[in-house]
């Protein structure tokens, strides 16, 4: 359970860390600062549910893609998947993740997020 909350934790600061350099991603809702840790962390689970349960379907159907392409098209695998979670977040429950669009905006966030998350994975090691 601890790591669970652990990773989510990683996943909502590389998000938030995204919201912050690429502009077009923010984080929607919450009055104080308590209500948007809240609405960060939600989002990281919604993402790791999206990246478990979806992205695995997608890398199987796309893997001509991922071949054809030397692995580049997991940058947009990955834009795909933050798109969804914004779609889920934003129209089930007007907060959350908001991309304005998919070109560019979502592709250098996966691209950003990717980074972080690998920095920070180096930082705080399993």
């Amino acid at each position: 359970m601890i790591r669970f909350v652990l990773r989510a934790g990683l996943t909502g600061l590389a998000l938030w860390v995204v919201t912050k350099l690429v502009s077009g991603v923010e984080f929607v809702g919450g009055d104080s600062t308590v209500q948007r840790v809240g609405i960060i962390f939600v989002v990281a689970v919604i993402f790791g549910l999206v990246n478990a349960i979806v992205k695995p379907v997608v890398q199987l159907i796309s893997l001509p893609l991922y071949v054809l392409t030397l692995g580049l098209f997991h940058i947009v695998v990955n834009a795909a998947m933050l798109m969804l979670t914004s779609r889920i977040t934003e129209s089930t429950t007007h907060w959350g993740l908001y991309i304005d669009h998919f070109w560019w905006t979502a592709i250098w966030a996966s691209i950003v997020l990717s980074v972080v998350s690998w920095v920070l994975s180096l930082v705080i090691p399993d």
